[in-house]
């Protein structure tokens, strides 16, 4: 008995023992499990309950004029709140200094009265503690220097901002230091929702978004015992600051020049590009379109890239092709073009300025339909596709790839061989029939003042990292580079020019004494209900300056002028003369500015100063002297030099102009001195120089 109790105690002890070393090896291999074999499953479980990953924004960076001033850049504003729980809280110093404090963020933050700033301040106190706010929003929206100024007030000059409950929550915002100036092409940005990442919404905002952007961060939060502890495993890469070709003081003349015209003609919209006729560098652009809320003119759609009917303006690119094709050898060859031209059995084509015949140099100084028409239907009129495939052989139809949002190769048809397509032919040499961009007439406009070199229009010239400048692009082409051989250049400058200074020119309005233009007229009626709406007018300007030797070329189209107008010359040509007159004036065309106050006449000669044309020739007249300076004056006289203090430069300029100065500046931002100083009696051409800061 003793016997079997003692084998049962000894199996019972045996099961017991398995049994622990069992659940001890249970034991040993879960902790080998959990430390090594499954160890990076059980990391990643843990860390995913202990720590959360945050994505760190990267500095969205700038867009810069070619003289590094900024055009849009982000700045930091605040949010302030207070933290009315805080256990630091001083709430018997903040029931003290309570009126002090509403008195100041009365005065310099007039949103409420002292009154109402007192009853905000006191209103979180009206409940018990642990019910008050912890994050009660006192401003929105503040600068730096706003918040350091806040920090000087009673209350929230105690250097420890816990005892004050003082918190503040950074808001990034991009800002246009000049304003409305190339908005548009510039483009906007907006918060994408879900994200919470700012992003381009349009312009070279848009297009260019992922090199200004630049590349996220990663954060992690790690809780521990008493605290958050904060890491980066991968910290942002800030985006390029993007340097564009845009002068800012061109851009200022163009905009101005534009909006003068826009406003004397009371037209729809207006579109204008400035262009380095070297290099392709777009120097301005502007484009404005009547406020509906207001009579003045906004930044609107940017029209430069979108396609209209040209009109008469793309006759400079056919007769460029005639030339090359050997269509027309002798620019004095004469044409009969009669009063109309029924071709291929198509409404007949007409002139507004008819004549019975007209060498072939005239076609574009008279602006001739039936003389252009004839020209290339007799090469193209058999096969009016082979007409297409020239354009695209020249590289005409190529994408620009400028950067601007919303940019459209031109829409010419490839036209068949029959009556209907030798019918569009003989209309798309002359300009209707088409859908084409204005910077891509600007650009044929170009090559022709370059020697026939075709380069493309460009408004990002270098991308600038932290660490200096990364990348320099470069001057690039269409097509094969050229547009035309030298020669055919050469032939059609003449032609151009003789547009303005011939005997039958178009443009015979926009002759002056300083700056010889070189261009084309263009009108075109606007389709409205599936045709031609003849009381509507879409007028265009396209050329270059000075035309002996030019260095800029520049288009402009207005859109339905209703008073004060005579054509394109009168509105767009008028654009680009008062463009490349101010460009004289300034300096900015190789030349010396018109009149400096310190300048010295040459001994014993006289000179005299008149204010208009008449006075310049009765003064020579009367008194047989050769020296005789013209100044504009404004409207209004003044008796003293107006103050610009706080002005933006292109209101000071404006109004300093106006009263007959001539201004130099320095920096950037906002008119913070002016030498003379304001009601300095000056003569006219009295130089002015201001200083600005952001």
């Amino acid at each position: 008995m003793k016997k079997e109790n003692r084998s049962h105690i000894l199996l019972r002890y045996a099961v017991i023992i398995g049994l622990i070393f069992l659940f001890a090896g249970a034991v040993v291999y879960n902790s080998l499990d959990n430390t090594v074999l499954s160890a990076p499953k059980w990391n990643e479980k843990a860390m995913q309950k202990l720590v959360s990953v945050v994505c760190l924004p990267p500095r969205r960076n700038s867009f810069l004029a070619n003289n590094g001033s900024i055009l849009a850049t982000n700045l930091c504003f605040y949010n302030i709140r207070i933290d009315y729980r805080s256990e630091r809280f001083l709430e018997g110093r903040y029931l003290v200094a309570v009126d002090s404090l509403a008195d100041s963020l009365a005065k310099h933050f007039p949103i409420r009265d002292k009154a109402g700033w007192k009853k905000r301040l006191m209103k979180p106190l009206e409940t018990e503690k642990r019910k008050r706010p912890r994050a009660y929003k006192l401003l929105g929206n503040i600068s730096d220097t706003q918040y350091q100024l806040l920090r000087t007030f009673p209350f929230f000059n105690i250097p420890n901002r816990n005892k004050t409950g003082l918190t503040r929550e950074p808001i990034m915002r991009r800002v246009n230091p000049y304003g409305a100036m190339a908005r548009r092409s510039i483009g906007g940005v907006g918060i994408d929702s879900i994200t919470g990442e700012t992003h381009g919404i349009s312009g070279l905002e848009r297009a260019l978004d992922s090199l200004l952007y630049g590349t996220p961060g990663v954060a992690k939060k790690v809780p521990l015992t008493k605290d958050i502890v904060n890491w980066t495993d991968i910290p942002p890469v800030n985006g390029y600051n993007i340097k564009t070709t845009i002068d800012i003081n061109m851009q200022d003349i163009v905009e101005n020049s534009l909006n003068d015209v826009l406003t004397a003609c009371d037209a729809d919209w207006g579109v204008a590009v400035l262009m380095e006729v070297s290099t392709g560098n777009i120097k301005a652009i502007s484009n404005l379109e009547k406020n509906r809320a207001g009579t003045e003119y906004i930044e609107g759609m940017n029209r430069a890239v979108l396609g209209y009917e040209p009109g008469s303006v793309v006759k400079t690119l056919s007769m460029m092709i005639a030339l090359e094709d050997g269509i027309v050898t002798d620019v004095e060859q004469v044409i009969p073009t009669g009063r109309a031209f029924p071709y291929a059995g198509g409404r007949p084509i007409t002139d507004s300025h008819a004549c019975d015949a007209m060498p072939v140099r005239e076609v574009i100084e008279r602006s001739s339909n039936i003389g252009m028409a004839k020209i290339i239907t007799s090469r193209y009129g058999d096969n009016p596709g082979a007409f297409y495939s020239r354009l695209k052989q020249l590289g005409f139809l190529d994408p620009m790839n400028t950067g601007i949002a919303g940019e459209r190769p031109p829409r010419i048809d490839s036209v068949a061989n029959n009556r209907g397509g030798r019918i569009a032919l003989s209309r798309m040499c002359y300009g209707y029939s088409t859908e084409i961009p204005p910077l891509y007439t600007l650009s044929i406009y170009n090559a022709i003042a370059n020697d026939g070199v075709y380069v493309k229009p460009r408004l990002v010239k270098e991308l600038i990292s932290t660490n200096g400048v990364d990348s320099v692009l470069p001057v690039a082409y269409m097509g094969n580079g050229r547009a035309c051989s030298q020669q055919t250049a050469e032939r059609m400058r003449m032609m151009l020019t003789q547009v303005v200074w011939g005997d039958h020119g178009t443009g015979k309005m926009l002759r002056n004494d300083k700056v010889r233009i070189a261009g084309k007229t263009g009108t075109c009626y606007m389709i409205e209900g599936g045709g031609y709406n003849t009381s509507k007018k879409r007028l265009a300007f396209c050329g270059f300056f000075p035309a002996e030797k030019p260095q800029y070329s520049c288009i402009v189209l207005t859109c339905h002028p209703r008073q004060n107008f005579f054509g394109a010359a009168s509105t767009s040509g008028t654009v680009l003369k008062n463009v490349a007159m101010k460009m004289y004036s300034r300096g900015m065309l190789n030349n010396s500015s018109d009149f400096h106050s310190d300048a010295r006449p040459d001994p014993g000669v006289p000179t005299f100063f008149a204010t208009s044309r008449p006075h310049i020739e009765r003064l020579r007249e009367s008194f047989d002297i050769p020296r005789v300076k013209h100044f504009a004056t404004s409207d209004k006289q003044t008796d003293g030099l107006p103050s610009v203090i706080g002005y933006s430069l292109r209101e000071a300029l404006n109004r300093l102009e106006k009263a007959g100065a001539e201004v130099t500046f320095s920096g950037t931002g906002f008119v913070t001195a002016q030498t003379p100083s304001p009601g300095h009696i000056p003569a006219y051409g009295t130089r002015v120089h201001l200083t600005l800061a952001q």
